[in-house]
């Protein structure tokens, strides 16, 4: 069968998934804390979890919040890149390696490349576009669209594998976000945020040894970061482990006055991982999962039917997910790495492999 026995036959069983679904939840719950509310072993926990990372098959990120960007403290950006034929993959590779991109999608349609790029400021988008993309062999062309309001994004998406009591209990282990408690960042801030983003999951002292600091100082600041919902720890499965094998991005325009209600009736759909304001033609980008091409049909289906007033203006599949938040995905969604996100630093600094 080979490719490590198709990652073990592709398939999480009831325990894994109850412990995936438990750390979407709360993505730095104590195992002590996910046993309780599972009624499993911490120990044995932990050691299934590993597994899983080992595999590639689950991992744990970290990316900036939206706060920074409604604050003004940062921009994320949509790319469309158009390569020369036979270069994608090389282009796609050049991009991977940079740590302020930090998804990559190869697409059918009219581009061939959709890039997230995250920049602390406009000016640095521009210097970017124009020296480091620019200059990367085998780009055509490019589009760039910024987005708005975030209204929903993928740490929402959940296995679905948990009772609501223990949903319940795991979500009282978080800490209490303040979505208007954005502040400045400090270096220190910085370079924690690049740490976690690796391994959402890094204990305080595997931090401080990171970082350069104190345990203490450590666990205050990163506290202090997750409760102004400025850093996001984000618990992620491979794709044929989600039961949702297909990605699909919509292009959505809606009248500036109903955008509100649209994308708040956009977002409770189960399927929807994304949708986000944006500039430009049209002023809705949606990403979804869907089981098939025939099930991401229907959903567009779906989205008119809920809202009249939608217009879909385009819409592309993904072939492959080459990159999603700072890790590095294989063609069937595994984690093979990492590339720390960092939104002032264009050029790669290190790439962490998975074991």
């Amino acid at each position: 069968m080979s490719d490590e026995s198709m990652k073990e036959f592709d398939m999480l069983d009831a325990a894994d998934q109850a412990m995936v679904h438990a750390l979407q939840i709360n993505p730095r719950a104590s195992w002590s804390q996910i046993g309780k509310a599972l009624d499993l072993d911490p120990v044995t926990l932990s050691r299934r979890w590993i597994r899983l990372v080992d595999r590639g098959a689950a991992w744990i990120g970290c990316n900036p919040g939206p706060i920074l960007a409604a604050s003004g403290l940062g921009n994320l950006a949509f790319v469309e890149i158009d390569c020369v034929n036979g270069s994608v993959q090389a282009v796609a590779h050049a991009l991977s390696e940079q740590r302020m991109v930090t998804g990559i999608e190869h697409v059918t349609g009219a581009r061939d490349l959709l890039v997230t790029v995250m920049v602390t400021d406009l000016s640095v988008l521009s210097q970017w576009a124009t020296e480091e993309l620019g200059a990367i062999a085998g780009v055509v062309s490019s589009r760039i669209q910024l987005a708005g309001t975030i209204y929903t994004g993928g740490s929402r998406w959940r296995l679905r594998a948990l009772s609501s009591s223990q949903a319940d209990a795991l979500a009282a282990t978080r800490i209490t976000v303040d979505h208007h408690g954005a502040f400045r960042p400090t270096d220190m801030d910085r370079r924690i945020m690049v740490a976690l983003s690796v391994d959402g999951r890094a204990s305080y002292t595997e931090l401080a040894a990171e970082c350069g600091a104190s345990v203490d100082t450590i666990r205050r600041r990163a506290r202090r970061l997750f409760a102004a919902g400025m850093a996001r720890p984000r618990c992620e499965v491979a794709r044929p482990l989600s039961g949702s094998q297909v990605t699909v991005i919509l292009w959505a325009q809606v009248s500036p006055s109903q955008i509100g209600h649209a994308a708040l009736t956009i977002s409770a759909m189960p399927e929807v991982r994304r949708c986000t304001g944006v500039t430009g033609r049209d002023n809705l980008l949606i990403v979804a999962w869907a089981r098939s091409v025939d099930d991401a049909q229907r959903l567009e289906g779906r989205l008119c039917e809920a809202l009249p007033g939608l217009s879909i203006a385009d819409r592309v599949i993904s072939l492959w997910t080459m990159k999603l938040n700072g890790h590095l995905l294989d063609e069937r969604g595994y984690r093979v790495g990492a590339v720390p996100i960092s939104p002032g630093e264009p050029a790669r600094r290190s790439v962490e492999p998975s074991a």
